[in-house]
């Protein structure tokens, strides 16, 4: 699925199970929540905290396609075409760092 078809899809289903969208300041608060959730588990499973005893252990997938759904609804209701926004980021972000990161001695020494 391309992000035009993915944002499409959402824009559907927001409009058949959704009724609306939320306002963006609603969906910010709800991106950070999800951003917040994909933090406690990658903590818990490749930092040093631990689960607590008990609690449940969500999936990282699951999370991150959270974040990625809320993301998606932002820039539906902002008019953004997210294809073309992330094809100029990248660029944007080749410019910048073509040879940047390849001089980075922290990046060099793992």
């Amino acid at each position: 699925m391309t992000v035009k078809q993915l944002q499409k899809t959402i824009d559907n289903w927001i409009k058949n199970y959704g009724i609306r969208y939320f306002d963006p300041l609603t969906n910010l608060a709800i991106l950070t929540e999800e951003v917040g959730e994909v933090a406690r588990i990658i903590s818990r499973r490749y930092g040093e905290q631990s689960y607590k005893k008990g609690a449940p252990k969500k999936l990282l997938a699951d999370e991150l396609a959270d974040v990625i759904f809320v993301l998606i609804c932002i820039a539906n209701q902002t008019q953004i075409d997210l294809t073309k926004a992330l094809q100029a980021n990248l660029l944007k972000k080749t410019r910048r760092d073509k040879k940047r990161h390849k001089n980075n001695l922290k990046l060099i020494k793992r």
